[in-house]
């Protein structure tokens, strides 16, 4: 198999955390990612549940300082789902205060960044070449991709906006819906005001089983993923070409070092891709791989590609 360069100009980008680690182990698991792995942009921030976020809230300066010092771009991620009055209010000072570009996860921070340069992030749903047009209109400089478009639709919104940089989720479990309730707390026969952060329990998030047994889904807090680990790998080529600037990988409970520098091997030609795949399956243990969402089908499908000469 070819280990052709497939993008040396490509940039990976590393998301937001979506699970509930504990802060110190956050602050440490960045604090790696700046020392060790070749990521080009890393998010930052609470995305999933706004009761999380103090904790993290006090070592954001000093992780932002580490990644810049290492040479990685800081991007802060905005919550996705923006209800309570006291949600809104840190909302605006983040947008008022923030000296990091910003990703806006829900139609109130894009209206409120309106005009200033910011990256919509993958919560907000676009699906078509003129919601595209419009958010670049308005100040995005990135566009992350929901995770559930197919590859000809993929292709069609790139090709209307050439030049432009397009982010596309490349691995990791997937954020599929948000509710204004907590499932995870329910769960456990708690209410969301009262959930003692159960969701930390969980690393990866709660898997949800089907009557039969068979699990299908997870659970993080007030978010629904998926149960499968997605994995573009062998996309990659393919979507290099049809003009994608960014592949983003979500953070999970594994070597994210050794994730991130499969992926920038693979890029960059250095390591071949059934290698490659070799590595990534010894990495997760917890869920298989999906592609389905890219192929057309069900997300949850894994759609072998064919052998490249």
């Amino acid at each position: 198999m070819s280990s052709q360069v497939i993008s040396s100009q490509a940039k990976l980008t590393l998301g937001p955390v979506l699970y509930n680690w504990p802060a110190e182990q956050r602050r440490d698991f960045y604090f790696q990612i700046a020392d060790e792995a070749p990521v080009d942009v890393v998010y930052i921030g609470e995305v999933t549940c706004s009761k999380r976020a103090p904790f993290l809230t006090p070592y954001i300066p000093e992780i932002c300082d580490r990644l810049e010092q290492a040479g990685k771009e800081v991007v802060i991620s905005t919550l996705s789902l923006v209800m309570s009055k006291r949600e809104r209010k840190e909302l605006h000072e983040i947008v008022q205060d923030s000296p990091w570009i910003l990703e806006a996860n829900d139609l109130s921070a894009i209206g409120l960044l309106k005009g200033r340069e910011h990256i919509v992030g993958p919560f907000v749903n676009v699906y078509n070449e003129d919601t595209l047009g419009y958010f670049y209109q308005n100040g995005a400089r990135r566009i992350v991709l929901p995770c559930e478009l197919s590859g000809q639709a993929i292709e069609r919104l790139l090709a209307t906006n050439k030049n432009r940089e397009i982010e596309i989720q490349a691995f990791g479990r997937v954020p599929l819906a948000l509710s204004a309730r907590c499932y995870h707390a329910r769960s456990h026969g708690l209410s969301k005001d009262g959930c003692l952060y159960v969701c930390e329990q969980d690393p990866d998030g709660m898997n949800v089983e089907t009557l039969d047994g068979e699990p299908f889904l997870a659970v993080n807090g007030t978010q629904t993923m998926s149960y499968t680990v997605t994995n573009l790998l062998p996309e990659l080529d393919d979507l290099a070409q049809l003009g994608a600037t960014h592949f983003r990988l979500w953070p999970q409970d594994l070597d994210m070092v050794k994730v991130i520098q499969t992926f920038r091997e693979r890029l960059d030609g250095s390591l071949e891709e059934r290698a490659a795949q070799e590595i990534l399956s010894d990495l997760v243990n917890f869920a298989p791989f999906s592609n389905g969402f890219y192929h057309g089908v069900e997300g949850n499908h894994l759609v072998e590609m064919r052998e490249k000469i």
